[in-house]
């Protein structure tokens, strides 16, 4: 019945972003055309949370090691905002993408779902 999801991050230099998608995060690509690329990700999961304001949507990157991933990306000119913080469910940080939009990237303490 579903056959993937299609995760749309808007941005004010998209091509700036692309780059760094593939580039800096080497994610696999497909051209749309005209140089509108749209990328592979990895295994995704999905998680609802209860919220007490308005709902709204989420987007993570995950890894295994947050340590050893934040120093490949900042090696390839990745800015990493603040230092890891953590918490029950993981480790985080934020990459800072060109636009200026951050990503958050986590190390997970809990089962994945696609492990």
């Amino acid at each position: 019945m579903i056959t993937g999801a299609h995760v749309i991050l808007y941005s004010k230099d998209a091509t700036a972003d692309r780059e760094f998608l593939r580039d800096v995060l080497e994610l696999g690509h497909v051209d749309a055309g005209n140089d509108w690329l749209i990328f592979r990700l990895p295994p995704t999961e999905l998680a609802v949370h209860p919220s007490e304001g308005d709902p709204r949507q989420e987007f993570y990157l995950m890894c295994d090691n947050l340590d050893e991933t934040v120093r490949q990306l900042t090696g390839k000119g990745a800015k990493v905002d603040d230092e890891a913080t953590t918490a029950s469910w993981g480790t985080r940080v934020s990459i800072r993408l060109p636009s200026g939009s951050v990503l958050p990237l986590y190390q997970p303490r809990h089962p994945t779902a696609h492990g």
